[in-house]
């Protein structure tokens, strides 16, 4: 998972809305920069050292392109996010190039620890197709939305 990830889109407060806020208000309301163990957090296959724990930003700097990870010998990223306490993920955005390096594919597993490659050949708890989005406009619903006893993806 390469990009930018965070909590989506939940009401608690009284706005009369009935319905969804634009994706900026919703990043600046619900992210989960601030709840991510940035020190215990992982990625497999980087090709600098630490590059992985730089793309996970605040969500006024989501659109900062100097910080970035890129694959050392394939095309895949393994990231181990460890949260701070149980969180609610109820989207995530991924923000890449416009070109053929933005991932085409992201795998989601729930509350796995030290997980490893070869912990991949299992069935993740949630597959999203990627479309190309070098603005951060797309959010992928997850399905953990109402499960509260998310504590590492």
């Amino acid at each position: 998972m390469a990009g930018h990830g965070h909590g989506g889109h939940g009401h608690g407060h009284s706005c009369g809305c009935e319905g969804q806020h634009d994706p900026a208000e919703r990043g600046l309301e619900f992210g989960l920069y601030q709840k991510i163990d940035l020190e215990k957090l992982q990625c497999l296959n980087e090709s600098r050292e630490g590059a992985g724990k730089l793309v996970f930003k605040p969500w006024e700097e989501r659109r900062d392109r100097e910080k970035f990870v890129e694959s050392d010998d394939d095309e895949e990223l393994l990231f181990n996010i460890p949260f701070t306490g149980s969180v609610k993920l109820k989207g995530v955005i991924l923000i890449g190039e416009d070109d053929d390096s933005h991932p085409a594919e992201m795998r989601l597993y729930k509350n796995c620890t030290h997980m490893s490659f070869d912990d991949t050949a299992r069935e993740p708890d949630q597959v999203f197709r990627l479309n190309r989005d070098p603005s951060g406009e797309l959010e992928y619903p997850t399905k953990y939305a109402v499960q509260p006893a998310l504590y590492k993806i």
